[in-house]
């Protein structure tokens, strides 16, 4: 994929979803590219469950505000997040959801839809927590924004000595993403 100048981006969900994790892990491997990032959480009043979402901005010019009002590309992890936040999608956006989770159609024909099985694939994989990686693969494939190799070196650094046995599935649940994506668009 060509490299995005920029990339607004809204990442939503579920608490315990690895919402934010997805957008630190983003604009973590934008600043290891040499790119100029953002990253703005929200959370609802309750962590785990309740809702969270997060504006991710990853651009080769400077960034003028944290806030993304209008996405260039949205990843809704359950229905209420879809229902939320596809609006905010602009025209020519794209908009990847987690289709075991959100049992509708997207409506809009202005956007390219992916809908991607994430818990599914997750459930396969052996451990439901990486729904969030597979996202992130197949985001990264529809997007070129980021290299999966930077988003993997960031994954290292921020998960830490104690957790790099997760590395591996992480890394498997990006892969099966992309390739989803690439079979989509074949």
């Amino acid at each position: 994929m060509a490299d995005q100048r920029s990339d607004r981006l809204i990442i939503a969900g579920f608490g315990g979803q690895g919402v934010m994790s997805l957008g630190q892990l983003l604009a973590h491997a934008g600043m290891l590219e040499g790119k100029n990032v953002s990253w703005l959480p929200s959370y609802g009043p309750e962590m785990r469950g309740g809702t969270s979402n997060c504006n991710v901005i990853v651009s080769n010019a400077p960034v003028a505000s944290p806030i993304v009002t209008r996405a260039s590309a949205l990843i809704a992890l359950n229905m209420p997040s879809l229902d939320r936040f596809e609006s905010a999608v602009e025209p020519g956006g794209i908009l990847l959801l987690n289709s075991s989770l959100i049992n509708r159609r997207v409506e809009r024909e202005d956007i390219r839809v992916y809908y991607i099985p994430a818990s599914k694939i997750a459930e396969e994989l052996g451990n439901i927590r990486v729904a969030n990686s597979v996202l992130l693969g197949a985001y990264i494939e529809a997007r070129g924004n980021v290299k999966r190799e930077s988003v993997i070196m960031a994954l290292k650094e921020v998960m830490g000595p104690s957790k790099q046995d997760l590395v591996p599935i992480n890394e498997r649940a990006m892969k099966k993403g992309a390739s989803l994506i690439r079979e989509l668009t074949n």
